[in-house]
């Protein structure tokens, strides 16, 4: 994202509506600038604002006038009164930002927009967490964290090693170079997004390794992350099996979500 310095009045009301808290009023040249490190290109700050066609030199003069006889003239807190946002061509490895980011914007990988990934929200059409095995999604980042995608590998490495298998639909999976050693693409690992989910499954043993790897990664990497984990009940709607690990290990298990098995199953061999 850019924003035109002819256009822009610096009225700062584009400051609080980037969550990523990548704008600020440059008191140098009198405009809003953007940190293109910390932007991670959602769109926020084009879309969240209304667009008017005011002109700049008028409005500018308007408010030097303002401020000589000590009153204000501001635009209303949700409108940029010049346009002077631009929504820029991006190209690979920034390209990936908005790709994440961006919540209107599909990954071309999966066909889903956002952070690309059903999840195990579907699990009940398109099992992906079959009987005996457990599901997993690690979130990464946040509105005003992000993560870098050398924090995600840091986690994905660790995984790795661990010998879990990485969902081949999830869109961070699609950038790995070798799923064997979770490596992903040199090019991006400095790209920062707003957030991103890596999936993968293992069986009912592995459950104290891997959360106890995602808790030694999650004090090295700089961001925050949320682990969701699953399984498939049984034919009552019950399960027993993993709620004790879960307890035997500290956490209080609790039910977020349960599918009910209403949808039209579309994998019938995962099944």
């Amino acid at each position: 994202m850019l924003i035109d310095p002819e256009k822009c009045v610096a009225c700062a009301n584009c400051v609080p509506v980037c969550p990523m808290g990548a704008i600020y009023v440059d008191p140098e040249i009198q405009r809003a600038t953007i940190n293109q490190d910390e932007c991670v290109e959602c769109g926020t700050c084009f879309r969240g604002m209304s667009q008017e066609q005011l002109n700049p030199t008028l409005v500018r003069t308007v408010r030097k006038v303002a401020r000589f006889f000590r009153f204000r003239f501001e635009p209303e807190p949700d409108v940029c009164p010049t346009s002077a946002f631009v929504m820029n061509e991006l190209e690979m490895p920034r390209l990936v930002r908005q790709v994440f980011s961006d919540p209107v914007v599909e990954h071309k990988s999966t066909g889903i927009k956002g952070r690309g990934t059903e999840e195990v929200k579907t699990n009940d059409v398109n099992p992906r967490v079959g009987v005996g095995e457990v599901g997993y999604t690690i979130e990464f980042g946040r509105p005003g964290v992000g993560v870098r995608f050398r924090d995600i590998q840091a986690m994905t490495s660790a995984l790795a090693g661990l010998g879990v298998q990485f969902e081949e639909k999830n869109p961070i999976s699609h950038l790995m170079t070798d799923k064997s050693n979770g490596d992903l693409r040199e090019g991006i690992l400095d790209e920062k997004i707003l957030s991103g989910i890596v999936e993968i499954k293992t069986s009912l043993d592995q459950v104290e390794s891997v959360l106890t790897a995602v808790e030694d990664v999650n004090r090295q990497i700089d961001t925050v992350t949320a682990v969701g984990i699953s399984t498939r009940c049984d034919a009552d709607g019950e399960e027993e099996r993993l709620s004790e690990v879960l307890e035997e290990l500290g956490y209080d298990a609790e039910r977020a979500k349960t599918n009910l098995g209403l949808g039209r199953l579309t994998n019938t061999e995962a099944a």
